[in-house]
């Protein structure tokens, strides 16, 4: 399977006894931008539009507010051209009516949909419509100023921009991410949450953050990993990233509050041993007190999606067998297949038991 072009860059990291100092950073490079006519007319659509020039990335400016020649003749040809591609496009205003997200969230909003990443058990797939296009949003301005509608006075309200997007893998080309964590520093009650698996963090660290925004780095172990998630920085870069994010401000650190989504977690051949590790090498990173959560998921899928991600990954070994599932049906009548009761409480034993003996300050936000 080929890959969108990647480029690492040296960073400056404070050092840690798990020798997290000096990661490599991975950037996602499109190999083509698309500007619609609707995107350039928006002051957001030009800084968007300054930035990928400085990159020396090849830009298009379409005709008409359509994306188009985006499809191959397979689909897995259509997935290869589509997630080359980013396309500054304006949010229609369907996105300006908020879904709840319990429980991660309050509300969720997006800045973009689509994912710069190969995981081959892509939570996207079979939700978004079309090839999976990332489209950043050019309006994002009036998208900020629409949230404030959904604060409720004197009460923390909180807000998830990562459901159909990974923020931090376009940050260095959209610059989107930082204004939310802006706009979210001046809310007296609005309170920011993403999670990303790339780690180029450095512009984010001196923002004026005000400890409105959580950022999250979503792990696993290594088997799982290193197979499943192509195109994303390694796990031990994404700890180093997230140190930097929780360090505070005098140690060189941006001083955030912090959390982890270990997701999907799977029973892999040796689990117990292969998330220990996982759990030993977070331990590391994190050798200082620092306000942080986590959130447990464990890996499912829809009949939908399956059908999706082996259109794209069609040589995954991914464990996709609804004979060896439970199915788990929701109020509207779809149905997702997840493991059967034994598993699923042989996982969370392990996890609860292991994250309150080493992070007794640690709040576990949920289990799915």
């Amino acid at each position: 399977m080929s890959l969108p072009t990647t480029v690492a860059s040296s960073t400056s990291a404070p050092t840690s006894p798990s020798g997290l100092g000096n990661v490599k950073t991975r950037l996602w490079m499109p190999d083509q931008v698309l500007f619609t006519p609707a995107a350039l007319e928006e002051p957001w659509g030009q800084r968007i539009l300054e930035r990928v020039r400085s990159l020396n990335l090849p830009v298009e400016e379409l005709p008409r507010n359509r994306l188009t020649n985006l499809r191959g003749e397979t689909e897995r040809e259509t997935y290869d051209i589509a997630k080359r591609t980013l396309a500054v496009v304006t949010a229609p205003p369907s996105q300006f009516k908020l879904s709840p997200i319990p429980p991660s969230a309050d509300w969720q909003f997006h800045l973009a949909e689509g994912c710069p990443a190969h995981c081959q058990y892509c939570y996207l797939a079979g939700s978004l419509q079309g090839p999976p296009v990332i489209r950043a949003y050019a309006n994002l301005p009036q998208i900020l100023d629409n949230l404030a509608a959904y604060e409720r006075a004197g009460q923390a309200t909180s807000f998830e921009v990562s459901c159909y997007t990974d923020p931090l893998g376009i940050e260095h080309l959209t610059g989107s991410l930082a204004e939310c964590i802006r706009y979210f520093g001046t809310r007296a009650d609005g309170y920011l949450r993403w999670v990303s698996k790339f780690d180029a963090v450095e512009s984010l660290l001196d923002l004026p953050h005000n400890g409105h925004t959580r950022c999250r780095a979503s792990v696993n172990a290594a088997p799982a990993s290193g197979r499943f998630e192509g195109g994303t920085a390694s796990v031990q870069a994404r700890l180093g990233a997230l140190r930097r994010l929780a360090l505070p401000r005098g140690q060189g650190g941006g001083g955030y509050p912090i959390g982890l989504v270990i997701a999907p977690i799977m029973p892999i051949e040796d689990w117990p041993q292969h998330y220990t590790q996982l759990l030993d090498d977070i331990s590391a990173a994190l050798d200082f007190d620092c306000d942080l959560t986590f959130e447990l998921i464990s890996h499912r899928f829809t009949p939908g999606s399956k059908e999706v991600l082996q259109q794209w990954y069609p040589q995954s070994k991914l464990d996709l067998d609804e004979s060896t599932r439970s199915v788990k049906r929701n109020k509207f009548g779809g149905i997702k297949y997840v493991y059967d009761s034994d598993t699923m409480k042989s996982l969370r034993q392990f996890f609860e038991r292991e994250l309150s003996q080493r992070f007794p300050k640690a709040q576990i936000l949920y289990w799915t």
